[in-house]
C-alpha cells in the first residue's frame, strides 16, 4: 500500500495514509458491528444493550486494528508503549470530539441522518494533529 503515496512529498504521506486508514477502519467497524449485530441477534433478541455490545465489538476491534495500520503504515512508526497510550487516548479523544461535531451539526439545522459523516470527518482531521504527537516518523527518531 505504500506505493500508493511514495511518489507524494514527504509532508503530504501521512494525511493521505492516515485518510487511507481512516477509510478502511471505518468499513471494517461497520463490518464488524453488522457481523457482531446479527450473532447477538440470533442468540438475543434485538434491544438496545445488543445494539451498543455489537458497536462496542466493532469500535474495538478496529481500534485494535487501526493502530497497527497507524504506526507502521501512516506514521512509519514501530508499536510501544507511549504510543499505544497516546493512541488510546487519542481515540477516547476522537469519539469525545465525534459527539461534539454531531451535536454542533444537528443544532445548526443538519438532520440526524446527514450530521454523522461531516461530524465523523472534522474529528478526523483533528485526530491526525493529535496523533501526529504520539507517532514520530523513522527519520526523526534517527537523529
Amino acid at each position: 500500500m505504500q506505493l500508493l503515496t511514495k511518489k507524494l512529498p514527504e509532508k503530504y504521506r501521512s494525511p493521505i495514509r492516515f485518510v487511507i486508514v481512516g477509510t478502511i477502519g471505518t468499513f471494517v467497524q461497520d463490518g464488524l458491528y453488522r457481523l457482531s449485530l446479527l450473532i447477538l441477534t440470533a442468540f438475543f433478541a434485538e434491544t438496545a444493550l445488543v445494539v451498543y455490545i455489537a458497536f462496542g465489538i466493532g469500535y474495538v476491534l478496529e481500534t485494535m486494528i487501526n493502530y497497527f495500520a497507524s504506526a507502521f503504515y501512516t506514521f512509519g512508526s514501530r508499536p510501544n508503549k507511549k504510543n499505544a497510550g497516546g493512541f488510546v487516548l487519542a481515540r477516547i479523544f476522537n469519539l469525545i470530539v465525534q459527539y461534539v461535531f454531531l451535536n454542533a451539526f444537528i443544532w445548526l439545522g443538519l438532520e440526524a441522518d446527514n450530521a454523522g459523516l461531516p461530524a465523523i470527518f472534522m474529528a478526523g482531521i483533528i485526530n491526525f494533529f493529535v496523533l501526529k504527537f504520539f507517532f514520530k516518523h523513522k527519520k526523526q527518531q534517527k537523529q
